[in-house]
């Protein structure tokens, strides 16, 4: 089985957003001008082997790119290959908190994600710590970006240390998931990822050839806490998956990597 932790079905108006325009020209494509069928997504999941992709709704500060309600019209095409992920607008705590709950409990989303590039505040900012305690509440991860920033918004924010340290030391009982592996910081999201038993890494937006030595270093050992993601619609899985057998990973890594680590984290 594999899981593929980070994905989105994305919207024109998410798609042909100026700050995506980097990711475009380093994958030499151009986003559609129409809506995308939610069938083209599950044509590439099984291009690449995938069971479940958990797709993730996007607010900033100008708004949904794409909003909860159409992430649940996404599932509802295919609800045994996809699961919702929630996002919600930081300006407004309570607002945030009552339509993560409504997400969760009615709309059967599992998970929380966001991006702290696009508000351009860090994780520790005061905005998130609502949603941290109500994440506890709800028995979800909180999904997040870690490293530098490929779109066209500042990096700063994608630190493992202090910013994901300082939140997992905040609220032990909080699970999160540092997408994106952490590069260039990858070293320090591997060192909270150790000291922090609810920390989890994935690998999204990183084909396999890509993954920094120290990364790999660690998937070999027991208990990693390592999962699959793609980023698509930016890389597929097929694509991010090329040349896992080199990786020289045991059976029970492997497993963990692909599928094992997602099923606990999001509650599969």
């Amino acid at each position: 089985m594999i899981v593929d932790a980070w994905m989105q079905h994305g919207t024109v108006r998410f798609l042909q957003h100026e700050m995506l325009d980097s990711l475009w020209r380093w994958i030499g494509r151009k986003p559609s001008d129409e809506e995308v069928p939610v069938d083209v997504t599950v044509a590439a999941m099984d291009s690449g082997g995938v069971d479940v992709g958990l797709i993730s709704a996007w607010y900033g500060p100008e708004g949904d790119l794409v909003s909860n309600d159409e992430v649940a019209g996404f599932v509802a095409v295919a609800p045994d290959r996809l699961v919702g992920v929630a996002s919600v607008d930081l300006r407004k705590p309570m607002e945030a908190v009552r339509e993560l709950r409504r997400c969760v409990n009615e709309l059967g989303f599992k998970a929380l994600r966001v991006v702290p590039w696009l508000w351009e505040r860090p994780p520790t900012d005061r905005l998130f710590y609502p949603l941290y305690a109500e994440c506890v509440e709800l028995g979800i991860p909180f999904c997040t970006q870690v490293g530098h920033t490929g779109p066209l918004r500042p990096s700063e924010v994608g630190r493992p240390i202090p910013y994901i340290d300082q939140v997992a030391l905040d609220f032990p009982e909080l699970v999160i998931v540092g997408g994106h592996i952490g590069y260039p910081w990858t070293e320090e999201m591997v060192a909270v990822c150790r000291k922090h038993p609810n920390v989890y890494i994935d690998t999204s937006a990183y084909t396999v050839e890509r993954y920094p030595p120290e990364l790999v270093r660690y998937m070999k050992q027991r208990g990693h806490k390592v999962m699959f993601g793609t980023n698509f619609p930016m890389i597929t899985a097929e694509r991010a998956l090329r040349g896992l057998d080199d990786l020289g990973l045991e059976d029970g890594q492997r497993e963990a990597f692909l599928a094992g680590n997602a099923q606990k984290v999001f509650s599969l």
